[in-house]
């Protein structure tokens, strides 16, 4: 049975959270919003966008997405499916031939010859290929300047392991191969479709790889914690994740946006694909995004692998429930989509205290929506 938010108690909950973060000098600046049934139940943004400036976080405020990237990817590649150009039990090497005969190498200096199994596009959206899950060792600039030259380091390393025999989170390298898997066989730059396929249909209007310099004077600065006080971190020029050029279209880590963007595009997946002016993907195909595929036996817990998404299989989980899924951001973003009550749910932080999944502000944000609903 579907259950409702209290908008006093949400509006409660979720400023004691963001206050405590400013307190704390958790943040110097987030964004929240709760949507329920297509309507905005909660908005509100705190802080600023810089110590120096004191300039308040706003509508206007971009922020790096980090892994919460990869979702977007995976609707790209549900797009590609549902326009019959790949499967998802294709075989990676149908599309990037260097992945024919690619070897298992799990640590440096053992290389245990050719897989046995052929890495597939499933197996790169599940974490489950065993490609870039282990630090990068002796990356170059070279090696992260382009998408193809990111794919052949990563290659040339070898897998971690034999594909879908493990799982191990792969930061940037399964979805630049995707990234290329799309390029290839859309003939196209990986921006503009999609800016044209995603991003115009959701509204979508500062969401990109490339920030214009309008963009850049909106984003949000880099925060960290050190010896209890907040500071910012000076993060490389022209890069919106780590030092990644730009012009490499980084499908797993590298776009940045705004808190009403990316609620935008929360919704149209609430809406299997929908959006207010057009289907992006059928409903039978974008089914495919939230299936748990990886098996208890690799992934033991309350949660498992969909589409590059994390599905909640287990109401040991507490603060969402069972088929709830989303994703998180390595600068501490996170967002998920609750189906049986109809809710979306998007956090913007930008920090390098206390990121990525799990991060305690966005676990606190889950318990501020769950305790709200009656």
């Amino acid at each position: 049975m579907m259950k409702l938010l209290n908008k006093k108690i949400l509006e409660t909950n979720i400023e004691e959270i963001a206050r405590y973060d400013l307190e704390e000098n958790n943040i110097f600046g987030s964004a929240y919003i709760v949507c329920q049934g297509g309507e905005v139940v909660y908005k509100k943004h705190f802080g600023v966008t810089e110590l120096s400036s004191k300039t308040p976080v706003s509508d206007d405020t971009i922020f790096r997405l980090a892994s919460m990237t990869k979702p977007v990817t995976a609707m790209a590649m549900l797009i590609l499916i549902d326009r019959g150009l790949i499967s998802l039990s294709d075989p990676v090497k149908k599309y990037l031939p260097q992945f024919d005969k690619i070897h298992v190498v799990p640590e440096a200096g053992t290389d245990l010859g050719e897989t046995k199994t052929d890495v597939t596009v499933m197996h790169l959206l599940t974490h489950t290929s065993g490609l870039g899950s282990g630090k990068p060792v002796n990356m170059t600039a070279k090696d992260r300047e382009t998408v193809q030259d990111t794919v052949n380091y990563f290659v040339n390393a070898g897998l971690d392991f034999e594909p879908f025999t493990k799982q191990a989170y792969s930061g940037t390298a399964a979805f630049d191969a995707l990234t290329a898997i799309a390029e290839k066989v859309t003939g196209e730059d990986y921006e503009e479709f999609l800016q044209r396929e995603i991003f115009k249909p959701c509204n979508m209007k500062n969401t990109t790889f490339i920030p214009s310099e309008s963009q850049w004077k909106r984003f949000i600065s880099m925060h960290n914690k050190v010896d209890g006080k907040s500071c910012e971190v000076k993060t490389a020029a022209n890069c919106v994740f780590e030092e990644y050029p730009g012009s490499h279209k980084l499908g797993g880590a590298g776009l940045a946006s705004t808190l009403t963007d990316y609620s935008h595009f929360a919704q149209m997946l609430l809406n299997k694909g929908k959006t207010e002016n057009a289907q992006i993907v059928s409903e039978e195909i974008f089914s495919l995004l939230p299936i748990p595929y990886v098996p208890k036996d690799i992934m033991p817990g309350t949660c498992r692998w969909g589409l590059a998404v994390r599905v909640i299989t287990d109401e040991a989980y507490g603060n969402l429930p069972v088929g709830s899924y989303g994703w998180s951001g390595a600068y501490g973003s996170h967002f998920w989509i609750d189906t049986k009550n109809e809710i979306t749910a998007v956090f913007m932080k930008n920090s390098k205290f206390d990121g990525g999944a799990g991060n305690k502000s966005a676990c606190r944000f889950e318990k501020a929506v769950h305790d709200a609903l009656v």
